[in-house]
């Protein structure tokens, strides 16, 4: 094979992509913005992970997408997944098992990275629960995080419009979804968003931050000591005000998992306010599972299915 410079043999690869997955080849701007790292044939779809430039979080960005056979012939809704503390990319397209199910409902996923990574930024890695890979899907207020530590926006609008302006999706059709720190963000965006998601579901979310120590040590650093800025992205406050009952929530939770006993993960309040206000939740507690990837690849297929009912209706 001829020696081709690595960034022009990536964007070939990726315009021969596109062309297979039957969508127009993208202007030059719009191929310049995507840089594959990897791609594997899984189920007959392709399991993709690319590099951006982020706008918002002025750093580089990686996610990973799964684009189903589905997707060769015809636009796919897209469900996005948000991982927890420590997380990358990596986590949830490597250890939950879900392409199968995501291959049948005909459903290209979205995993992106937890945080920004590399911004210099004095105690970005002091820390596994705040900083690098705890981006809580807040933008923050405060100095030195507000520049960068915008993962609230970057999932809200500059996530999808790269996703829907390079990919064959269906931008009327977008649900949620999430673990943990991931959990919590996919809860708060379907909340603060009314219609814009089809569906949320969760697998041990941080429901109540404001009265949690991972949520206080977070909400502190990146939003300060203003408590109605960190009202702003707790689900428990926020489904108080939720403008109707149009939203089908599922929330798996392992009953032996180490972060519900610590009283890191208040589920109970979560459920309480939901009750109050009439949104319809499902809410399982799941006898013996933990909160690793084995409890979610256990269950990840139940939440396929809840997504493509909404999806795919």
């Amino acid at each position: 094979m001829s020696a081709i410079p690595q960034q022009l043999h990536l964007r070939t690869d990726y315009n021969l992509t596109l062309a297979a997955l039957g969508a127009e080849t993208p202007a030059p701007a719009k191929i310049m913005a995507l840089k594959q790292i990897s791609s594997n044939k899984c189920f007959n779809g392709f399991q993709k992970v690319f590099e951006h430039d982020s706008v918002e979080l002025k750093c580089k960005m990686k996610f990973g997408i799964y684009l189903p056979p589905k997707a060769e012939s015809g636009k796919c809704a897209v469900l996005y997944w948000l991982s927890g503390l420590t997380c990358t990319e990596q986590n949830f397209i490597t250890k939950a098992g879900f392409h199968q199910a995501a291959a049948e409902h005909g459903l290209i996923i979205v995993a992106p990275d937890t945080s920004p990574r590399g911004c210099n930024i004095e105690g970005e890695d002091e820390s596994w629960d705040f900083g690098t890979g705890a981006g809580f899907y807040v933008d923050a207020t405060e100095e030195p995080w507000k520049t960068n530590y915008r993962t609230y926006s970057y999932i809200k609008d500059e996530l999808p419009k790269l996703i829907n302006a390079n990919f064959p999706t269906d931008p009327e059709r977008m649900s949620i979804f999430g673990h943990s720190m991931g959990g919590h963000g996919a809860l708060i965006l379907a909340l603060k968003n009314p219609g814009k998601y089809k569906s949320v579901s969760a697998f041990a979310p941080i429901c109540n931050p404001i009265q949690c120590p991972w949520g206080k040590k977070a909400f502190g650093g990146y939003l300060g000591s203003d408590l109605s800025k960190w009202e702003a992205y707790d689900a428990t406050h926020l489904v108080k005000s939720y403008p109707d009952s149009h939203l089908d929530i599922l929330i798996d939770q392992g009953k032996d998992d180490q972060f519900l006993s610590a009283g890191q993960l208040l589920p109970d309040n979560f459920i309480a306010a939901c009750t109050e206000q009439k949104i319809p939740v499902v809410f399982r507690l799941q006898q013996g599972y933990d909160h690793s990837y084995f409890f979610i690849a256990t269950f990840v297929n139940d939440h396929i299915r809840h997504h493509a009912k909404y999806l795919n209706a």
